[in-house]
C-alpha cells in the first residue's frame, strides 16, 4: 500500500526544478547579453534602422548616380593581404600607412568633371565604431576631390566608406585597407 501513496507525489517538485532551471537560464542569459558592448553598423553612413527603412530609396538613388556619372579612386597601393577563414571572395585590400591620402574622380558618364557633389568619406573599423572618422563636405576642382591626412592609428582592417551626392543621385563605396606595421 505505501507504493500506491507515494507514486504521484514527484510531479510537482519536477515542475518547481524546471522552472527554477528555466529562471536561471533567462537570467544568465540577459546578464551575459547586457555585458557585452552594443556597436551599430553604419553601413550606408546612417543608423541600421535608418538604411533598413530607407533600402529602396537608397538603391533607387544608387541607380540613378550610375546611370549620370563615373567615380574613381587613387591615391593607395593594392596589398597582397587576404582575409584567413573567408568563405566568400574576398575584396581587395589595399595599402594604409601612417598617414594617407585619397583621390576621388567624378565625372558624367561623357567624361566632363563634376565639381558639385557633396563627398563625405567615413574611416572605420569592421568590428567597432570608437575610432570612427568622418571628413565631411570635401571640396572638389576639376572633378577632382581629394583628402589628405587620413591618419591610421593602429595596425588592422579598416574600411573607407565614401558617400558622392549630386541632386537626388547617391552613390556609396567601400573601400577596403590594411595596416600591417
Amino acid at each position: 500500500m505505501s507504493k500506491k501513496e507515494n507514486s504521484g507525489k514527484y510531479w510537482p517538485y519536477m515542475i518547481l526544478g524546471f522552472l527554477a532551471i528555466g529562471i536561471t537560464l533567462s537570467y544568465w542569459t540577459i546578464k551575459s547579453a547586457s555585458s557585452l558592448p552594443i556597436n551599430e553598423a553604419n553601413e550606408f553612413m546612417l543608423k541600421y534602422q535608418d538604411a533598413d527603412k530607407n533600402a529602396f530609396e537608397i538603391e533607387q538613388a544608387q541607380k540613378r548616380f550610375d546611370a549620370k556619372y563615373k567615380i574613381e579612386f587613387s591615391g593607395l597601393e593594392k596589398s597582397d593581404f587576404k582575409p584567413k577563414n573567408l568563405k566568400r571572395k574576398a575584396n581587395v585590400h589595399y595599402k594604409l600607412e601612417d598617414n594617407n591620402s585619397l583621390t576621388l574622380k567624378i565625372t558624367t558618364l561623357d567624361g566632363r568633371a563634376v565639381d558639385d557633389a557633396n563627398v563625405t568619406l567615413l574611416l572605420t573599423r569592421p568590428q567597432t565604431t570608437k575610432e570612427d572618422r568622418y571628413f565631411k563636405n570635401i571640396k572638389g576642382k576639376n572633378g577632382i576631390y581629394e583628402i589628405k591626412g587620413i591618419e591610421i592609428p593602429n595596425k588592422g582592417r579598416y574600411i573607407l566608406r565614401v558617400r558622392a551626392q549630386i541632386d537626388n543621385a547617391t552613390k556609396f563605396m567601400d573601400i577596403y585597407g590594411v595596416k600591417l606595421d
